[in-house]
């Protein structure tokens, strides 16, 4: 007689993930818990140019604030995970908790790595869109390209993609350009 043996696969919590040593990057998503690597050098160079363009954009109109990861985004206790950069607008900073940022912010930008690709244009997209993210911005700087999406009835619309010849303009985040070519 032979006995079926079905492996039970742990599911997760906040609780659990802040027990983890702080040395690596963890992100929570349905529960599962899912190692990132450190970024590559490119990764890091875009993510900069772009998060220093939308701080000052932001700083300088007085919208809200910037975040850059590491830095927590807790949806539930199955769900913590940490956008490459994030926008919170000025009437929800009420969301920005001592060691989290407590919901969804208005701005999610993803930079795809080769180990993340599946993570940030599937997992992390559905995930923003249940947790009402408004923009997503999946930036892709192998092919030099920001893909937007924009949240209409609890799912993501493609918006526009750009490319490192273009100016970007954010729906959301009314007035803000960047110059592609600048950040790739």
């Amino acid at each position: 007689m032979t006995s079926a043996l079905t492996a039970e696969k742990k599911r997760y919590t906040y609780e659990d993930y802040l027990k983890i040593p702080d040395d690596k990057r963890y992100e929570l998503i349905n529960g599962e818990l899912l190692m990132t690597p450190s970024p590559i050098p490119k990764h890091q160079s875009v993510s900069i140019e772009l998060a220093f363009r939308i701080k000052h954009f932001a700083t300088t109109n007085d919208l809200g604030k910037v975040f850059c990861a590491p830095c927590d985004v807790y949806f539930d206790e199955e769900n913590v995970v940490q956008p490459d950069i994030l926008f919170i607008s000025k009437n929800r900073l009420n969301i920005i908790g001592e060691k989290n940022i407590q919901g969804a912010p208005d701005l999610a930008i993803e930079i795809i790595s080769e180990n993340s690709v599946y993570r940030d244009m599937v997992q992390k997209k559905r995930l923003y869109a249940r947790f009402g993210v408004r923009e997503y911005w999946i930036v892709i700087p192998e092919e030099e390209e920001i893909e937007i999406y924009l949240l209409k009835d609890n799912t993501y619309q493609h918006h526009k993609t750009h490319g490192k010849a273009d100016t970007l303009e954010s729906p959301s985040l009314k007035g803000l350009t960047i110059v592609l070519k600048e950040i790739f």
